[in-house]
């Protein structure tokens, strides 16, 4: 069999959510609340709850907070945060003051206590998180740290802004590349060994027999985790193909698809190649996409039963310029 591309990885097909799921995430939520110890009485051995000592938090990063406005950040009930700031208040920790843009609008800061309490508070909880790290390997704890912006990304999209970094592969990155191919495509299309083996066979070809002038790989990061890649290699001293475009999961809808294909479609003009060719499957809808907004036609389309499935094959090409950029 030919070796083939590997197009990018589709948004999941929507489906309800199992019961194995949700008692993963409920597991999940109780062994993290003993670990981090926020069951206790008090958060770091402090009289303050998990409530109170975020809005000390963002009292402190960002104060004076309009009361209306800090109970629609932490999306606190009125009656709770009001018994909640009364208390504080009585204890010295904030002051109230009528904002000057509208004196109807009511305004909290931290007092001179509330900082030193702030500041008590906050020591111990960097001590904690500390001492929860310090446990383990320096590797293991970038694999948490990058499991924890995973969660972040996935969970709140519209939060995770961070720019998309384009780089060089690092050592053992082509393996992760055959690897997250294999998983991806198994986990969401039941693609099997056979893909993995495809992808490890295109990947060996480039490391192998790669003329550095004419071709490239590229790898994707968000927040210093590595989320996608492509490769640019040559076809013919005319045509570059563009393979393994991968996206994590946890990356789209963040513009990684794009970048890579960019960035791919920029290097190959600027090495002189007249014309780009991809090879995908008309099932990878979230794919075509980006190559139609990258510029590239549909030119053929063959069914083929391969990697398990039954499949349409497409083929995709886009002619270059010198200097050219891609469309947008």
């Amino acid at each position: 069999m030919p070796l083939r591309d590997a197009p990018e990885p589709p948004t999941a097909a929507a489906r309800a959510v199992d019961t194995y799921e949700i008692a993963a995430v409920r597991d999940f939520n109780r062994r993290y609340t003993r670990v981090i110890g926020v069951l206790r009485e008090g958060l770091v051995d402090t009289p303050f709850s998990l409530t109170e000592a975020r809005i000390l938090f963002e009292l402190a990063s960002s104060g004076p907070w309009e009361v209306v406005t800090l109970r629609q950040t932490l999306g606190l009930d009125p009656g709770y945060l009001s018994r909640i700031l009364a208390r504080f208040e009585n204890d010295g920790l904030i002051e109230r003051r009528r904002a000057e843009r509208d004196r109807r609008v009511q305004e909290v800061q931290l007092s001179e206590r509330g900082w030193d309490v702030f500041a008590e508070l906050d020591e111990r909880s960097s001590r904690d998180a500390a001492n929860l790290l310090e446990a383990h390997a320096p590797t293991d704890r970038d694999r948490l740290i990058g499991a924890m912006r995973t969660i972040e990304r996935i969970l709140e999209p519209e939060n995770g802004g961070a720019d998309v970094t384009l780089r060089e592969p690092l050592p053992g990155e082509h393996g992760w590349v055959i690897q997250r191919n294999a998983a991806l495509y198994a986990a969401e299309y039941g693609w099997d060994g056979e893909y993995e083996a495809l992808v490890a066979r295109i990947v060996t070809d480039f490391l192998n027999s790669r003329d550095p002038q004419r071709e490239r790989m590229w790898v994707a990061e968000l927040d210093g985790e590595p989320v996608g890649a492509v490769y640019c290699m040559k076809e013919s001293d005319t045509t570059a193909r563009l393979r393994l475009l991968l996206v994590e999961p946890s990356a789209r809808g963040h513009g990684v698809g794009s970048a890579l294909v960019d960035e791919c479609l920029r290097f190959a003009a600027a090495a002189g190649y007249a014309e780009i060719v991809l090879w995908t499957n008309d099932v990878l809808t979230s794919a075509r996409r980006i190559y139609e907004r990258a510029g590239f036609e549909l030119v053929e389309a063959n069914p083929h039963h391969s990697f398990g499935a039954d499949l349409v094959g497409q083929t995709w090409r886009r002619g270059l310029e010198p200097e050219a950029r891609p469309d947008r």
